[in-house]
This record gives C-alpha cells, sequence and structure tokens, in this order.
C-alpha cells in the first residue's frame, strides 16, 4: 500500500478534478446491469414494507457525490455506474427508494435533500477529515457516521417500528492505519517477536484466532487507537439509534480487505501484506460486536450484524457458480484507461494541475466513482466481476450482499 500524501498535496489533487470536472469528461453513463429492476408492486418483494435510512461510508454512499461526478463522468456512487449499491437494494426489497440525504461536494456545496441516505464516500466513523477529503467542499465531503446519524436525528427526532437502518463504517479508519507502510512494518514485526511470546506463555493460543486477538490488543494499545476507537464509537452509534425509537437495524462488518484486489496486489509487491489487512479487518469486526455486546444490543431482535467479511470470503472460491468470470484479480472500471485518460489531459493542459505531475494528477480518477459503462474493462463487467475498483463491490456483488442481508432480515421473522 502507499503511504498517504499529505494534506496540502491532496486538497492540491482534489481540487483539481473539481476544477476539471466540465472539461475533462470521459463520457456520459447509459444501458446498465441487470442488477436494477424496481420492485413497483404494491406488496413488496420482502413481504413488509419499510423505511430504509442508511449511515455509513462509500459502500453504503447511494450518490451523494453525483451532482458533479455523473454529469461529467458518468459516474457518482462507488461502484459499476450506473449500478446500485446494497443499501439501494435492499431499500427497493422493501418497497422504498433510497436517495441521498446531502448532494454535494467536488467543487459544490452540501445541500440537504430530504433523503434518508445518510452515507457518504470517504467517511470515517468519528474524524470530520476523512479519506479523500479537501476543505470548503472541493473534494469528497466524509461527514463521519457519528454526524450522519446527529444529522438525522438533528431533522427527524426519533426513529420508528417502520424503518429500517442500515450502518457500515470503519474501513477508512484502517485504509488510514494500513496506508502508512511504518503502521504495517510495525504490526508485522510484533506479530513475528511478541505474539510467539505471549503463545509460549499460554496466554493466547497459536491460531488465527490467537493472532487476531493480539492485533485488537495491539491497535487498543497504540497512541492514536483510531481504529479501536472507531468500532466502540460506531457501536454507540447503534446503541443511539435503538434509544432512539428504531426495532430493525443492521449492523454491516467490514468486509476482508486482505481480499479485495488491493489486498491481492499489496501482497504481490510485499508478501504478508493481504494477512496483515485481513488481520486488522478482523481485529476491528471482533472489537465491533464486542462493543455491541456489551451495549446489550446483540441478542435483543432489534440489531442484526452482518458478517461482511466471511460473507465476501465464502463468495471469492464459488465465483463462477454465481455468474462471475474474474473474482479478486482484476477490476471491472478499467482504472489503467481511466488513470491513462486524466494523465493525457493535463500533459494537455498544465495550467490545470497546480504544480502536479500529469501522472500524479492522472492517479486521481483510477476510482469507481468516475466509472461508467464506457470505461468497463470489458462490456457487461458489472455483471461478471466482483469487483468495481481495488475495494468497491460491483453491481452484481452489491446485489448478492443484499440477498445476503434480506435473508439475515427475514430469519428474525420480518418479512421473507
Amino acid at each position: 500500500m502507499k503511504q498517504t500524501a499529505s494534506r496540502k498535496q491532496h486538497w492540491l489533487r482534489v481540487t483539481q478534478i473539481a476544477m476539471a470536472s466540465t472539461a475533462f469528461a470521459l463520457l456520459a453513463a447509459c444501458g446498465g446491469g441487470s442488477d436494477n429492476n424496481n420492485n413497483a408492486s404494491s406488496t413488496p418483494a420482502g413481504g413488509v414494507k419499510l423505511q430504509v435510512v442508511s449511515f455509513g461510508d462509500s459502500l453504503s454512499d447511494v450518490g451523494t457525490y453525483s451532482p458533479v461526478i455523473q454529469g461529467s463522468f458518468g459516474g457518482g456512487r462507488f461502484t459499476t455506474n450506473p449500478g446500485e449499491v446494497w443499501t439501494q437494494k435492499v431499500a427497493e426489497y422493501y418497497g422504498d427508494t433510497l436517495t441521498p440525504a446531502y448532494l454535494g461536494g467536488f467543487g459544490q456545496p452540501l445541500v440537504a435533500t430530504g433523503g434518508l441516505g445518510y452515507a457518504q464516500g470517504g467517511s470515517d466513523v468519528v474524524n470530520a477529515q476523512g479519506q479523500g477529503w479537501a476543505p470548503n467542499n472541493m473534494a469528497a465531503t466524509t461527514v463521519p457516521v457519528v454526524t450522519q446519524v446527529a444529522n438525522y436525528l438533528g431533522a427527524h427526532t426519533s426513529f420508528n417500528a417502520n424503518q429500517l437502518v442500515l450502518i457500515n463504517g470503519g474501513a477508512n479508519d484502517i485504509f488510514q492505519f494500513a496506508g502508512t507502510t511504518a503502521n504495517l512494518t510495525a504490526l508485522g514485526a510484533a506479530l513475528q517477536t511478541q505474539y510467539p511470546l505471549l503463545v509460549q506463555a499460554g496466554k493466547l493460543p497459536n491460531s488465527q484466532a490467537g493472532q487476531v486477538a493480539f492485533i485488537v490488543g495491539y491497535l487498543q494499545q497504540l497512541a492514536n487507537p483510531q481504529i479501536a476507537q472507531a468500532a466502540t464509537q460506531l457501536a454507540a452509534q447503534v446503541q443511539k439509534i435503538v434509544s432512539s425509537g428504531a426495532t430493525h437495524v443492521v449492523v454491516s462488518t467490514v468486509p476482508d480487505i486482505g481480499n479485495t484486489p488491493l489486498g491481492v496486489a499489496a501482497n504481490a509487491s510485499t508478501p504478508g501484506s493481504a494477512a496483515l489487512l485481513s488481520g486488522i479487518t478482523a481485529a476491528y469486526n471482533y472489537l465491533l460486536v464486542q462493543n455491541l455486546t456489551a451495549l446489550g444490543l446483540v441478542g435483543t431482535g432489534k440489531v442484526i450484524v452482518a458478517d461482511a467479511f466471511t460473507w465476501i470470503d465464502q463468495q471469492l472460491p464459488n465465483y463462477k457458480a454465481l455468474g462471475f468470470t474474474v473474482s479478486n484479480t482484476g477490476t471491472a472500471c478499467n482504472l489503467t484507461s481511466m488513470q491513462t485518460n486524466a494523465t493525457a489531459y493535463a500533459t494537455a493542459n498544465p495550467s490545470a494541475t497546480n504544480g502536479l505531475t500529469p501522472a500524479q494528477y492522472g492517479a486521481q480518477f483510477g476510482s469507481s466513482l468516475f466509472c461508467s459503462p464506457q470505461t468497463y474493462t470489458v462490456a457487461g463487467a458489472d455483471q461478471t466481476y466482483m469487483f468495481a475498483d481495488t475495494v468497491h463491490p460491483s453491481t452484481h456483488l452489491h446485489a448478492l450482499f443484499a440477498q445476503y442481508v434480506q435473508q439475515q432480515i427475514a430469519a428474525t421473522g420480518l418479512g421473507k
């Protein structure tokens, strides 16, 4: 993984993305995958009508940044656009349509829309300056999950029994830790030197669970325990949601980052990186569930934990049976082409880069946020690739995860 760039350098990059959005268009989106049919019947497919409210990050963002991105690039969500993310699919299953609570970013001010999709790409759980953030709404606005929940309650006061609340978070907190090479190196060294001593002393088992337990303790003792605090605070938000009247809440854990294309690529350049990313993710999820349990939220019937980590790991070996041709070894969005186009633009318009090299400028467009059918790796890639970019699911994979969540909800006796 590359080390996180300085805030100043990053702000320069994302400012140029906003400035160039009207001049550099990769072609508008058209068409769509087969996973986007809305259910228009009076009785929803889920057997019960529910209003869906969502909080979280890019995995749940239904289009916060679409005003600029969609018109200029054909993108707008962190997937194979114009496809939908899992929160939208779940909402449709229960007869609802989930739209962004706010629209803006990338040069536009955030404007409340009345929608109930509060999740924003790049958001941390607590920190306001998440992944891709820039001041003055010049890039991703990354309103943190704690503020998303507060904004909902400020506008609506409470939740009710006719709502389904979907919440996720923590991946960007993990990325901010793992994006610094020194952090991964130090953790790897601790696993090699300190963990064996604890095993020998009988304090931890010599197993994968033992390694995760070690990482949990390691993360909690850091001078900046951001990941551990994120798990604590996300659980606290679930408690706030339930105490404010919600009776149906789905908490999605963080998918196995080590098993994404990002993890595969990192491991190819630095063997062992994928295992570290998986271990950190598993440790975060452990802390999240531990905190939910300590707060008395697990087993109440009101809170469902959707184990995205285990779920994605179970899908990968069976990818062909699920209709995919590429698992985690490639991306549906042609990130190389997208970056090349942006680099060419920067080369032809050096004044637009504000001091960045064309390559640095172009690298910023290697995200599914800017991806549309015209930039798919192959036609129909939204259905045949598991991942849109290095970490975000394709339309098809989002739809499958939505089905998994719906099954977990039905198992509690709600709907079908």
